[in-house]
């Protein structure tokens, strides 16, 4: 149980419709899932998507009473209670984004329609204990790299399998904005203990329509720890794709958005 005091989590919010709650990753903020899913869901009727920033990310401060990721998974059951209260709802969850949406489809089973996983940690939470791939850049582009500033190139460089112009702006726009503002002082203090007290998958398997996406070259959190996900989530397509790392809706973005279109027709078949 957290013991952290109650907190109100800065959210932006598109659309109207059935919720979808996307939780963004370790670091940058609502940003990332904004550019990430909107490109999805913009097109298509019927979809309230909320993006909050997680504590000590974006515009949501940490109180120091927060000091780990139960209070992080708190601070989201509070959120999903204020703002979507008991109407069933879609859950998108990237990187530790991912970690925290397995947690909440625990304790929500009934209330989750379906569950999309993006690069999510897999069933090794701490980094040392990660089976991942070497670094690997496939499509390098040095002279895009010069022409960047120095924090730029620097951030870019250190995930991009796709050095492209595209990638950098998306990178630019999605990513780097949520990396200037974190708390970094909160989120070392929630680091210290970063594993949920309670396992994701330690319960009843999840029932319904479920996307795991991986990329072949992501060095952050890998593909390997994901697949051993799949036992708990009969109803999941799971994919690994190629030429991608730990930003694949930015690197295969073709592939992203087809994958979760898929999703949401698996989902909205079952409604």
């Amino acid at each position: 149980m957290s013991a952290a005091a109650p907190m109100t989590l800065n959210f932006v919010e598109r659309g109207a419709g059935t919720p979808v709650l996307a939780l963004h990753g370790w670091t940058p903020d609502h940003r990332l899932m904004l550019g990430c899913l909107e490109p999805v869901f913009a097109p298509l009727d019927g979809y309230r998507r909320l993006y909050p920033d997680l504590p000590g990310m974006g515009r949501s401060p940490a109180s120091p009473s927060m000091a780990g990721s139960d209070d992080v998974l708190q601070a989201v059951e509070d959120f999903v209670q204020s703002a979507i209260g008991t109407e069933p709802f879609l859950l998108v969850g990237e990187s530790y984004g991912g970690y925290l949406a397995r947690a909440l489809a625990r304790s929500r089973a009934e209330q989750v329609l379906g569950l999309a996983l993006i690069c999510p940690i897999g069933v090794a939470v701490e980094r040392a204990e990660r089976t991942v791939p070497a670094r690997q850049v496939l499509r390098a582009d040095a002279d895009l790299l010069t022409s960047l500033d120095r924090r730029l190139a620097a951030e870019f460089e250190g995930v991009a399998v796709v050095q492209s112009p595209e990638t950098v702006r998306r990178f630019r726009e999605e990513i780097l904005p949520g990396l200037d503002v974190a708390d970094t002082v909160a989120m070392a203090r929630i680091q210290k203990r970063w594993r949920l007290s309670v396992d994701p998958e330690g319960g009843e398997p999840f029932q319904r329509p479920t996307l795991i996406l991986t990329g072949r070259q992501d060095d952050s959190v890998g593909y390997l720890d994901q697949f051993a996900l799949l036992p708990h989530y009969p109803r999941a397509s799971f994919a690994v794709l190629d030429v991608a790392g730990h930003n694949l809706q930015i690197e295969q973005a073709g592939l992203f958005d087809a994958l979760m279109l898929d999703w949401l027709d698996r989902v909205a078949a079952e409604a």
